[in-house]
């Protein structure tokens, strides 16, 4: 398996690899977050436009996961990690958070859905933890997600920010 960032040419099999990974969702979170596609082209470009890098785990030519980092104020944040869904429980997406998140010195920050608790133990597996009251203004102040969202997400922080927050 090869790690790299992503290029122009890999937009269209980022959105395979999201669309099929974000199946899992369906059912799960409430219905009016879910739609079909999860990300479609033209979302993933505007992330990718708001400052969002992908980084993709590759088997030879095939993307098989993805995760993406944005620097935002003090902060980066974790966003759009996924892996294609016949390749999940391979250390797949644990090699690549941990290939991220050596790409930034700064704390770092993941936001999932309340309902994806197979998400959020994944990211406390690696050292992740929930945040508490505070998750609503963090949301607020490093996400662009409509309120609706933010009433359905959780926050996770790495050792960093729990540090700089305790400071």
């Amino acid at each position: 398996m090869l790690i790299r960032q992503c290029t122009p040419a890999d937009e269209s099999r980022i959105c395979e690899v999201v669309n099929d990974a974000a199946v899992a969702y369906r059912g799960v979170i409430s219905s009016d977050r879910w739609k079909e596609p999860y990300m479609p082209l033209s979302e993933l470009q505007y992330e990718i436009g708001s400052g969002v890098s992908f980084w993709g785990a590759y088997q030879g030519d095939v993307l098989i996961g993805v995760m993406g980092l944005q620097h935002v104020e003090d902060v980066s944040l974790i966003r759009h990690a996924y892996t294609r869904t016949n390749r999940q429980g391979q250390g797949i997406g644990k090699a690549l958070l941990k290939y991220v998140t050596s790409q930034t010195e700064r704390p770092l920050l993941i936001g999932t859905w309340k309902a994806a608790t197979w998400a959020i133990g994944f990211y406390q597996s690696q050292g992740f933890r929930l945040l508490g009251n505070e998750k609503d203004d963090v949301l607020r102040r490093y996400w662009t997600i409509p309120e609706r969202q933010i009433e359905e997400s959780v926050v996770l922080a790495d050792e960093r920010w729990i540090r700089g927050s305790a400071a």
